[in-house]
Parts: structure tokens; C-alpha cells; sequence
């Protein structure tokens, strides 16, 4: 039997994806030794895979524009996915792989800002995953075991050394935005230092302005209180 073949991601052959081949038995012939004549093997174009079992295969990303389309259930358990790309995740929403089926579990799944594009796929999309509900982070250590759909797409940050790109330009803008309210407050000290006198002087007029209206309203308070101003307010003639 023909077979092609094409390399996939992890270092194992896999069979040329959308080519399917049947042998047909050729019926006894008349041949010396009264052996049958040997088999050989078609193309047949109408045959569509329904089922995919990759498990156990190493493998660390899959061309999922590969797929042939009509696919129904694709088995991806016990590899070495650590997350899937939104450009493999956009290919899943081809109209021939829309119902699609796929098991994702035993994958040492990272749980950082790569994952992104996974965790919002996944959460829109969870029942495509037959075992969406038993997938748990493999690193970093703080979410080491803890499920993906308990996490949410902003909460995954990316480290220094560990984010990528990302993660450098993300602490990068963090640390600029330090420095230039670390200047602002800089210069808002040294403003209050060199107006020192004028804001001292500020104060104490505001404290005066302020005595002389508590001043005021004891005042009154005490003349409407005084019983003789009282009584000589209420007798007429006086």
C-alpha cells in the first residue's frame, strides 16, 4: 500500500492528512501456482476521516490548517502542548471543522500570557472540549494544578525572563511609569520648598479670616442668648 507522508511538530512521521486509500482485492486469477493475484490500492477521494487519534505523539504545536475538512473529534492527549496560537485557534473555525471535538488533556499546559488566546477560546467555546473541565496549569508555580476555566484571559501575566516580548515591553512600561511620578512628586517638593514663605503666609491669613467668622458667630450667639436682650426686645416702646 502507497502512503505519503509529512512531518509534524515533535519530531514524528504522520500520516498525510486528507488522503485516503482502500485496497481492493483484486478476484482470483487465473495465475501459475494457483496463487491470487496481488492487491494494490486506489485513491478514493469520497472517504472523509472523521477521527483523529494523535496521543502520546511529543507533539509541541499542530497545523491545524492541515486538517481535512469534515474532521469531527481530534484526540491531542499526552503531548507536550504548552499553549495553542490564535492563528492554530482561528483555523478551528473553518467551516469544515466547526464541529469539531478536540481532548486536550495530560498536555503540560503553561499558564502565562501565551495562553491567552487558548483560555479566551476556550471559555467561549468549552463544550468543543470534551475534557475542558479537567485541564490544569503545569507552571508557573503559583498556578501550578489549578483549573483553566477557573482562570480569566487578564489575569495571566507574563515574567521578565519567561514572558517573551510581551513581558518585557509590559514591566518596561511599568517601570517608566514609576519614574515619571517619581519626577512629578519631585517637583511638587520642590515647589512647596521655594513657596515655603508665601504658603506660610497663606495659611495664617486663612486662619485669621477664619477666627474672625468664629468671632462673628459667637458674637451673635451670645447676643441671642442674653435674657435682657431678650426682654428688651420683646417690650414695646423701648
Amino acid at each position: 500500500m502507497a502512503r505519503k507522508q509529512a512531518r509534524a511538530a515533535g519530531g514524528r512521521w504522520l500520516p498525510w492528512l486528507g488522503l485516503a486509500l482502500l485496497p481492493l482485492a483484486v478476484p482470483p486469477a487465473a495465475a501459475p501456482g494457483g496463487c491470487p493475484s496481488p492487491c494494490y490500492c486506489v485513491a478514493t477521494p469520497e472517504l472523509v476521516l472523521r477521527r483523529l487519534e494523535l496521543a502520546g505523539n511529543r507533539l509541541q504545536e499542530l497545523p491545524f490548517a492541515l486538517l481535512p475538512s469534515g474532521l469531527e473529534e481530534l484526540d491531542l492527549r499526552n503531548n507536550s502542548l504548552q499553549q495553542l496560537a490564535a492563528a492554530e485557534l482561528r483555523s478551528l473555525e473553518a467551516p469544515g471543522l466547526r464541529g469539531l471535538r478536540v481532548s486536550l488533556g495530560a498536555n503540560p499546559l503553561r499558564c502565562d500570557c501565551a495562553l491567552r488566546p487558548l483560555l479566551v477560546w476556550l471559555r467561549s467555546s468549552a463544550t468543543r472540549v470534551l475534557d475542558a473541565r479537567s485541564l490544569r496549569c503545569s507552571g508557573p508555580p503559583p498556578l501550578r494544578g489549578t483549573a483553566l476555566l477557573r482562570l480569566r484571559p487578564e489575569g495571566l501575566g507574563c515574567g521578565t525572563s519567561e514572558g517573551g516580548e510581551a513581558g518585557r515591553l509590559e514591566t518596561a512600561s511599568y517601570v517608566f511609569f514609576g519614574i515619571v511620578l517619581a519626577l512629578i512628586g519631585i517637583v511638587f517638593l520642590m515647589v512647596l520648598y521655594l513657596n515655603r514663605r508665601g504658603i506660610k503666609r497663606w495659611l495664617h491669613n486663612l486662619r485669621e479670616a477664619c477666627r474672625d467668622q468664629m468671632e462673628g458667630y459667637h458674637y451673635r450667639y451670645e447676643q441671642d442668648a442674653d435674657p435682657r436682650c431678650a426682654s428688651t426686645a420683646g417690650t414695646p416702646g423701648l
